[in-house]
């Protein structure tokens, strides 16, 4: 029974000691590590081997990786290393790491070549001042294979207990059985498709309707198909919380009938899981940094033995009680067990964001990864989202009085050229638009905040022993996401936008780089995993999200047909009520009517949706003026979880009322209320984005890269019904549901916007 390790894994496991200690920072981004490597090569001689492969075994043990670089007429082996700051402020145990990974690829090299002999550097390239410090050591073939045989035995017994794991796992993978007494309808074909696209490493946009068990019904074939089409992983994305809850369930739904207990980890953001949000992450400052590496071993096998010897999953709450058992960061303890989970549940940016720590993991362990995205309609906004940025202008002015002495021109001089931009983008002759595209990313603000990053990023690695300013922090890290996307930034897939907000004593800018096409940089993430499995309940029309989002030309499509028939959801189309801008003030009055009569010809819970909060609080208002003993609640801007959740608990079986609700918003989708909980819905917006300068360029932008027609319907007509849809499916989630819709705007009536409506729809105009 063998097992295969990377080079860096190995040694990240057997010589990390120490503490937790992040203060020898900032670090270079992925792409500027990138780039400082290509440079460092760059300066070598011809016969210079970059990215070489090597590896070897000892007993069942395997190991491999990637060196850096390697040079056979010295014969030199390098170990490249970028930073930012001051070299002699990095942390002992990072240079006894970096030692430990040349060591061994010194001497895959000297048995790959050979070699009785050789030289090793660790050569740190700092990115800003493109200067290289070399550290070089020579060492003899067989000290170099001692090292190596130490570190292997070192680790040997926990790659022997992980190899047993995965062999056991496998087996009973093979012969797991669907965990319910019987699929829902739709679900065995749902789960069918999903197995043959992953044994034929196929992605697929796979649409099934709100209800049918998507989570279960995905995660059972693709764990199936994880022994025969010999994956190593599975990740379960999800664009909010409550679907991790769900993938959650479902695990421990599978889990008792596995003779092996599954390794399933659940992974939140690094904010929700601090301890300590006002400590910097080292042990000088954080107890949980302080001998982090040491106690990590034993934290580590313990959380193995809650999931092996008690069935347990490793949700947020159960690594969080381990961690502080053991004295460790939770969040830190996190990342080191998705390198031993079988299933990671995460958000979208795990894998797909620009620092995705899934995706990088499985890059340089080289696992082959099944990806299951959830609500993957969402991964369009999200998508654009991870490659945008922003800067505003009132944080600028106040770190211009408040940053330290140094650093306080700088700002000042990033202040004035905001101004400058502001008072270019307001014309003497009439009123100022308040929002709108700029040609061009103003080149002067990008020089001065270029400078001013520098700056700070060496002020920051200098002050490392001292409390940093956390909006100057703050600040700073915006700075180097803004330097990042513009990295990216090209006028086919980019916009520059600004906003110009009132305020006192004036107005401010900000400006952002948004991203209109993350599909260029979501492609890659696509192609690394073996298998990948998009699914929503609203995946239509497939061109919109093949084009957005990057997708192969091979992936593959399938619609899931409903399991719900026509007679359980009454829809009705209001085509006398616009609900478009310019009419909302004349629409209040009969919407109120309208729920007043639907709510009085069966009265139960209900869900109203509309396209903004002003609107949704005008008739909130007025029915409560008119039907003061109707009962209702209603979504606010900025809701906290508890908010939500009080929210949802409204909803209660045989309970009576209304809850208003923003379309597109946190009760749209991924709310459950079944049974009475919730009797029908009233979505009173087409739900299209607002019409103003930044989308209209964006449907100019998309009308130039995909064709003219699909300009308006990927800026506004699909987005909006998605977000219709998927609030509609709230209303119906099992065979035993009965209820009512309502969708008000005349535009419903319209042939295009009914040929993408459900097709189990039955429609008849109120």
């Amino acid at each position: 029974m063998s097992y295969t390790v990377a080079v860096r894994a190995l040694c990240e496991f057997v010589a990390k000691r120490g503490d937790l200690d992040l203060r020898f920072t900032p670090s270079p981004s992925a792409l500027e590590g990138i780039e400082g490597h290509a440079k460092v090569a760059a300066r070598r001689g011809a016969g210079y081997q970059r990215e070489l492969n090597l590896e070897g075994e000892y007993r069942e043990l395997k190991v491999r990786g990637r060196a850096d670089g390697f040079d056979a007429t010295v014969p030199r082996l390098e170990e490249i290393k970028t930073h930012r700051g001051e070299l002699e402020r990095q942390p002992d145990n990072h240079r006894q790491l970096h030692w430990a990974q040349a060591k061994i690829y010194g001497w895959l090299a000297c048995q790959r070549f050979a070699l009785e002999e050789i030289e090793l550097a660790l050569v740190y390239f700092d990115i800003d001042r493109e200067r290289e410090t070399v550290i070089r050591a020579r060492h003899d073939r067989n000290a170099l294979e001692r090292f190596f045989t130490a570190t292997c035995e070192a680790f040997l017994s926990w790659a022997q207990q992980e190899a047993k794991h995965a062999l056991q796992r496998e087996q009973a993978l093979a012969s797991m059985k669907f965990p319910m007494a019987d699929f829902r309808p739709g679900q065995r074909a749902l789960a069918e498709t999903v197995y043959k696209a992953a044994r034929l490493e196929r992605p697929l946009l796979l649409q099934a309707p709100t209800g049918i068990g998507k989570t279960l019904g995905t995660l059972f074939p693709l764990l199936k198909a994880l022994p025969a089409g010999k994956l190593d992983k599975v990740f379960f994305l999800t664009a909010k919380t409550p679907g991790r809850q769900l993938a959650l369930d479902a695990l421990a739904r599978l889990s008792p009938g596995l003779d092996t207990p599954l390794r399933a980890l659940e992974l939140i953001a690094r904010e929700k899981s601090c301890e300590h949000p006002d400590k910097a992450c080292h042990g000088e400052s954080c107890p949980l940094a302080a001998g982090f590496y040491d106690r990590l071993p034993a934290a580590r096998a313990k959380a193995l033995e809650q999931v092996d010897g008690e069935r347990s999953l490793l949700d947020a709450e159960t690594l969080r009680r381990l961690a502080l058992a053991e004295g460790i960061c939770p969040y830190y303890l996190g990342q080191e067990m998705a390198r031993w989970s079988d299933v990671v549940v995460g958000d979208y940016n795990h894998y797909f964001g620009l620092g995705g720590m899934l995706h990088a993991l499985a890059q340089e362990q080289r696992w082959r990864v099944g990806v299951l995205v959830d609500e993957a309609h969402n991964l369009v906004e999200r998508g654009r989202l991870m490659f945008s940025a922003e800067l505003d202008e009132r944080s600028v002015r106040e770190l211009a009085r408040s940053a330290p002495k140094g650093l306080r021109r700088g700002f000042e001089r990033l202040a004035r050229a905001f101004r400058t931009q502001r008072q270019a983008l307001a014309p003497s002759a009439g009123e100022a638009p308040l929002e709108g595209v700029l040609e061009e990313v103003p080149s002067s603000l990008v020089g001065e905040l270029t400078g001013l990053t520098a700056r700070l990023g060496e002020h920051l690695a200098t002050q490392l022993d001292e409390p940093v300013d956390p909006e100057l922090m703050r600040f700073y890290l915006q700075a180097l996401g803004f330097a990042r996307v513009l990295e990216l930034f090209d006028a086919r897939h980019f916009q520059c936008e600004f906003e110009r907000l009132p305020g006192k004593p004036r107005e401010t800018l900000r400006l952002k780089l948004s991203n209109l096409v993350p599909g260029p940089w979501l492609a890659p993430r696509f192609e690394a995993a073996r298998a990948c499995v998009l699914f929503s309940a609203t995946l239509a029309p497939t061109d919109y999200f093949i084009d957005l989002l990057g997708l192969p030309a091979q992936t593959a499509w399938f619609d899931v047909a409903s399991p719900f028939a026509a007679v359980q959801l009454k829809v009705r189309t209001v085509s006398r009520i616009s609900t478009r801008y310019r009419d909302r003030e004349a629409s209040i009055e009969p919407i109120v009517e309208l729920i007043q009569a639907g709510y009085a010809a069966r009265p139960g819970n209900y869900l109203a949706f509309f396209s903004s909060f002003d609107y949704l609080e005008r008739v909130a208002e007025r029915l409560a003026e008119k039907a003061p003993g109707l009962v209702q609640w209603r979504q606010s801007r900025r809701m906290g979880e508890e908010q939500r959740r009080a929210f949802l608990e409204r909803f209660a079986p045989g309970g009576q009322g209304i809850g208003f609700a923003v379309l597109g918003g946190a009760f749209g989708e991924g709310v459950d209320l079944p049974g009475d909980r919730l009797v029908g819905a009233f979505i009173a917006t087409l739900g299209l984005p607002q019409f103003n300068a930044v989308n209209q360029a964006l449907r100019q932008r998309l009308g130039a890269l995909f064709g003219a027609s699909q300009g308006y319907r990927y800026a506004y007509l699909y987005p909006g019904l998605t977000k219709v849809i998927q609030a509609a499916g709230r209303v119906i989630r099992d065979e035993g549901d009965r209820g009512a819709l309502w969708l008000i705007d005349d535009r419903f009536d319209t042939a295009e916007v009914r040929g993408m409506l459900p097709s189990w729809w039955e429609i008849e105009r109120a």
